[in-house]
């Protein structure tokens, strides 16, 4: 089907078409596992649709701390095999995607009284090396107070003892879920965004499929499927209840927050990684001209597809930095924006949010359904692999087909075909000139390269065509917007201007005041590109606004469950 079938426009004629046909396995949800599986099961041969309530990535895999990090803070909960298994996948999600993961040496304070001594750093840092396979150059280096101070002079110096150095991978967790998801497509798998699953279909009591409604036409469909994986996220659960097997363990929502703010007032020159009065564990990381910081790890029973920072959070967040870096003094106002996420964790009885595992596991419901709940960013594709075998043995079972085995450990990601880490420098240096030679200013070139790996020649393609002749709409963009706002429509399965601002750009929380800038330009050609009707441009600016204002702008109550309609 190719890349083709992921335009924006298609959407109606994927879905339709996966009315039509029977397939292996029906995914419902499209976050990073979800994505995950598609990709992998495409890739072995099974014939796959996937469906997602919202945009791509709009839930947890959106809404991360952005790190494909190795775990070092399970060490604390003695989870070995998980510090282990996520470690040695970290390699391998940077290998795949070059693109979207960049290492990035993190500093371990350590202060008078803390959490942490140089003894316990150090250990936990060796012991975080073997488990994880760090390899040499990245390996941890213990600093003295001079040495940690020459790395972040922000740092509060009053007992401070020196710092772990030691390296983590940032992410762009939305647009690494977008690749994986267009690779997916690439290798054949039907997905499609804003399609929900309101009903699930059964067969003489054994699942079948679900009924699918398109959420921009408002268009029922049928998705039939010899098996339907459920990988809703925060959403499991919801889906257990429609197939009535919610019992056992079940899932347990807690809410982070991230505030971002101007390197200007947080000139932050490392990440940092310190730990709270309270024993928590608080990120602060540079990141284009921005340092963002969080998280918070609270119970949350609010409305799922719509978290918010509530002025507790914020405070929490900003008491923390400014306790750590106490010559900062940020106040609310330095708040530039925000995000607040879910994470969907597998309920302990007796145990704290900041304590209950991280680790995924599978269920199967009698019906047949197959939830994989709980789990990790960075541990995406091994737990693909465990869901696809699976997959595979049960249509073994079930009908006797045959697929071949995992091959994700070696399948670059969309945009992932740069030479591997290992030529991804001179891949970016190689398309910085091509994009020049083409009259593109040589820093949007080697911007889009950065943002769009090997993606990058559509873009030229598109901004070679764009500079000969652009409609009048589309000359009131700059080049360094329109063509990315094309290749989302066209290439990205982009609907709304949301989809742009926040998940293929993350614009909205790191740019905010060019969104706020751009935002009726960027409407008024979405509109006239996609045949938007008044109701539907009104829809969307509204939605737009609304984020735009929850960026910077606490709940002093959570929502309820439905309170706040998106989309």
């Amino acid at each position: 089907m190719g890349e083709q079938g992921f335009a924006a426009q298609e959407r109606t004629a994927v879905l339709e078409r996966m009315g039509r046909e029977h397939f292996d396995i029906l995914i419902i949800g499209g976050g990073i596992t979800g994505a995950g599986i598609a990709l992998d099961a495409a890739d072995r041969g099974l014939k796959t649709a996937l469906v997602e309530m919202q945009d791509f990535a709009a839930g947890t895999s959106s809404r991360s701390t952005k790190l494909v990090h190795g775990g070092l803070r399970y060490l604390k909960q003695f989870e070995v095999k998980m510090v282990a298994e996520v470690g040695k996948e970290r390699a391998i999600v940077f290998e795949n995607g070059p693109h979207v993961t960049i290492p990035e040496r993190m500093l371990l304070p350590f202060h008078q009284g803390g959490t942490f001594n140089a003894f316990t750093t150090s250990i936990g840092l060796l012991v975080y090396d073997f488990l994880a396979g760090v390899k040499r150059s990245e390996r941890r280096r213990m600093l003295d107070i001079q040495a940690t101070l020459e790395r972040e002079p922000l740092l509060k110096r009053e007992g401070l003892r020196g710092s772990g150095s030691y390296v983590e991978y940032r992410t762009d967790d939305a647009r690494l879920t977008i690749e994986v998801m267009k690779e997916a497509v690439t290798r054949g798998a039907l997905a499609v965004n804003y399609a929900k699953a309101d009903k699930l279909l059964y067969d003489s009591g054994r699942i079948s499929g679900a009924s699918v409604t398109d959420r921009v036409t408002g268009k029922p469909y049928e998705i039939r499927a010899s098996l339907v994986i459920n990988a809703a996220g925060p959403w499991v659960d919801t889906l257990r209840e429609m197939d009535r097997s919610k019992e056992g363990k079940v899932l347990r929502l807690t809410k982070g927050i991230h505030l971002v703010f101007d390197a200007g007032r947080f000139p932050l020159q490392q990440a940092v990684y310190f730990d709270t009065p309270d024993g928590r564990m608080v990120f602060a990381i540079p990141r284009d001209g921005k340092t963002y910081a969080g998280t918070t790890d609270t119970v949350y029973e609010g409305d799922t597809a719509h978290p918010r920072m509530t002025a507790e959070d914020r405070a929490y967040v900003l008491q923390a930095i400014n306790g750590m870096f106490p010559d900062v003094k940020l106040t609310v106002t330095d708040v530039e924006s925000s995000w607040a996420g879910v994470r969907p964790l597998i309920y302990e009885d007796g145990k704290s949010p900041s304590e209950i595992s991280r680790k995924d596991e599978i269920w199967e419901s009698r019906s047949g359904l197959i939830t994989i709940a709980g789990g990790k960013l960075t541990g995406y594709r091994k737990m693909s692999e465990l869901v696809v075998d699976r997959a595979v043995r049960e249509l073994g079972r079930l009908h006797g087909q045959s697929f071949r085995a995992c091959r994700t450990r070696h399948i670059p990601i969309s945009g992932g075909s740069v030479g591997g880490s290992a030529g991804w420098d001179a891949f970016v240096s190689k398309q910085a000139i091509a994009g020049a030679a083409l009259g593109l200013p040589p820093e949007t070139a080697r911007a889009w390269a950065v943002r769009y790996g090997s993606n990058v020649e559509r873009l030229f393609a598109i901004a070679t065509q764009s500079m000969k002749n652009s409609t009048e709409t589309e000359a009131a963009l700059p080049v360094e917007l329109r063509v990315p706002l094309l290749y989302a429509m066209e290439q990205e399965m982009t609907v709304t201007p949301s989809d742009f601002f926040i998940r293929r750009t993350g614009a909205l929380f790191f740019q905010i005041d060019e969104v706020k800038r751009w935002k009726q330009a960027v409407i008024a050609w979405m509109s006239e590109y996609a045949g938007w009707s008044a109701e539907q441009e009104l829809q969307y600016t509204t939605e737009l606004d609304a984020y735009l204002y929850e960026a910077v702008t606490p709940v002093e109550i959570e929502a309820e469950p439905g309170a706040i309609k998106v989309i």
